[in-house]
């Protein structure tokens, strides 16, 4: 950083002295660290009642409770209950969009916060999806659909919903995979559900650039927070809790 830093300032120096138009110059440079520590944690007043307000609209946003939660859900490699989750919650909004996926990808590194045990509010949800992606659909054929998950192995995990049993090796490459319980037909065509991120590539997940008939959504309501929601709102309106565990999706053997 601190190299950065002066590069930055030596070529905005450069810039200073070529121009003939410039009036000041850079004669030195000093720096120094701020520590932040405990010092900065007393309350300043002033502050205090700058932000009440906004802290108010927004408590009133994030605070109302959208369904519960029979344990606490996190996400790691290479499944977890949340990893596995999200993506079967995006099976359920397959039909809300007259779609009827084989299988979702939901991409872990996507996922930025843990669900606690209890009640859920939007909050804790817009801290799990807190970007601005939103649900789409895609094809790939059978013989793309293997690649997908031979980079899916190779990232250790991605979440996948249930349709998927992956095997993986402990160096990270596909020893088996069947989607709906049978092995994967290099000619057909299957329908999967995922965020508009990772549809475009990313996460090294780049099958999905290949993909064909995409159905790019754009409405506020088909942010993936907002099917999440939408998701907890329907369980909580049934009496149900939600739940989730890993249960052999991907399985790593040595």
């Amino acid at each position: 950083m601190k190299r950065t830093i002066t590069y930055f300032l030596m070529a905005a120096a450069l810039l200073c002295t070529g121009c003939r138009t410039a009036r000041y110059h850079v004669t030195g440079v000093e720096r120094t660290r701020i520590a932040v520590d405990s010092r900065y944690d007393a309350p300043n007043s002033e502050v205090e009642q700058f932000m009440a307000p906004y802290r108010t609209r927004v408590d009133g946003q994030m605070k109302p409770v959208v369904g519960r939660t029979a344990a606490y859900l996190d996400a790691y490699r290479p499944e977890s209950p949340l990893s596995n989750l999200l993506p079967d919650i995006f099976m359920w909004a397959g039909a809300q969009y007259g779609e009827h996926p084989d299988f979702a990808v939901y991409n872990i590194g996507g996922i930025r916060a843990s669900l606690p045990k209890g009640d859920i509010t939007i909050g804790d949800v817009v801290s799990v999806a807190p970007f601005e992606n939103k649900i789409v659909f895609v094809t790939l054929t059978g013989s793309q659909v293997s690649e997908l998950m031979s980079q899916i192995a190779g990232r250790g995990g991605e979440g996948l919903s249930r349709e998927v049993r992956l095997v993986i090796s402990a160096d990270k490459r596909v020893k088996s995979v069947t989607i709906g319980g049978q092995p994967i037909d290099p000619a057909r065509q299957y329908r999967i559900a995922t965020i508009d991120y990772v549809a475009q590539g990313n996460d090294d997940m780049v099958a999905f650039k290949n993909a064909t008939d995409v159905k790019m959504l754009g409405r506020d309501e088909d942010l993936n927070r907002e099917v999440i929601i939408r998701y907890f709102q329907e369980k909580m309106k049934n009496g149900e809790v939600v739940s989730a565990a890993p249960d052999g999706r991907i399985i790593v053997e040595e």
